[in-house]
């Protein structure tokens, strides 16, 4: 049975293929994955020639570690990935504190539905909040 077209991509990050020698690829859900990885590491403004480009996360980072951060937080994740990644819905997006000792680290869970396949995949991505030092 033929693959649905999810497209295929250079691997994130770029790494040699220990076998062929050659550039490793990502392919099918490994590149939604990584385009999912790749929307939630940028920040609006970092690429110069698409500055729409990224998440709004990071302009919470200096932002206290309270529930309302939280929900902003699921907020910019839902829409970056609504505007960025057409090949998926979102089902869900938790943000929890991380149960460490580190209180201004963020788990950013996403549920995730691969529109092609209907395959369910999770993804959970750390965000750190910066402490000021005073």
């Amino acid at each position: 049975m033929a693959k649905p077209f999810l497209g295929r991509g250079v691997g994130f990050p770029i790494a040699v293929d220990p076998n062929s020698h050659e550039i490793a690829w990502a392919d099918y859900e490994e590149s939604v994955r990584q385009s999912i990885w790749i929307i939630l590491g940028t920040a609006k403004g970092e690429r110069v020639i698409r500055p729409d480009f990224g998440c709004g996360i990071y302009d919470l980072v200096f932002e206290m570690n309270l529930p309302s951060t939280a929900g902003r937080v699921s907020q910019a994740v839902r829409e970056a990935l609504l505007v960025f990644e057409p090949r998926i819905d979102v089902l869900e997006v938790q943000v929890t504190a991380a149960s460490d000792s580190e209180g201004e680290k963020l788990l950013i869970s996403v549920d995730y539905q691969v529109r092609s396949t209907n395959n369910v995949f999770n993804l959970v991505y750390p965000f750190y909040l910066e402490r000021s030092v005073g």
